[in-house]
């Protein structure tokens, strides 16, 4: 069954990346059930490297804002939430778990560069489900790119050993940005079929 003209107006065609956020607040539930569809989205042999830090807190945010650059700031400050997201390096540790196959743990736990290629593209995969599942619930979504990512694993994710790959300001926007939404290359420009 597809989605019809409203959820992918929702998820696509008129989802805007905020420009300003109202006082609506993002509480713990909506995180929770926001999680509970990112885990959902397939990952390679259902590895799940994706690891979620949610700053919900001016503290936690007043933390975040020396490891952002200039113009990240204000968005970051303002936002209800902001995620860290983040990929867990060992994530094969968890293998036992995730994949029933026995010698999937092994393929990762032998090859630091495979490993570490797994959990940075099914990280960011994960990241990617959680912005349209933001959507899907009816938040909006910036993804953030312009930090320093040692001081934000100093910060935050020491403790755990993941390592951050973007952040993700969460909310609800306070109306659509004032400008047209940027150019995207046509089908010619970026595709080919063989």
């Amino acid at each position: 069954m597809a989605l019809d003209d409203a959820g992918l107006d929702l998820l696509f065609r008129n989802a805007r990346t905020p420009v300003a956020w109202n006082d609506r607040p993002v509480g713990t539930d909506t995180l929770r059930q926001l999680y509970d569809l990112v885990r959902l989205g397939p990952t390679s042999g259902n590895c799940c490297p994706a690891r979620f830090v949610f700053l919900t807190t001016e503290g936690a945010r007043e933390r975040l804002r020396p490891a952002l650059s200039a113009g990240n700031v204000q968005r970051m400050m303002t936002a209800p939430v902001t995620v860290i997201v983040a990929h867990d390096p060992l994530f094969f540790e968890r293998m036992d778990t995730l994949n029933p196959q026995a010698h999937v743990r092994q393929w990762f736990a032998a090859d630091v560069g495979l490993a570490e290629e797994t959990a940075q593209r099914n990280g960011t995969l994960q990241g990617g489900y959680m912005i349209m599942a933001a959507r899907a619930l009816g938040l909006s979504a910036l993804p953030l790119s312009g930090f320093d990512a040692a001081m934000v694993e100093d910060a935050f994710l020491a403790n755990q050993g993941w390592q951050a790959n973007f952040l993700l300001c969460l909310g609800y926007s306070d109306g659509p940005p004032p400008t047209p939404r940027a150019p995207r290359l046509g089908f010619d420009d970026a595709c080919v079929i063989v």
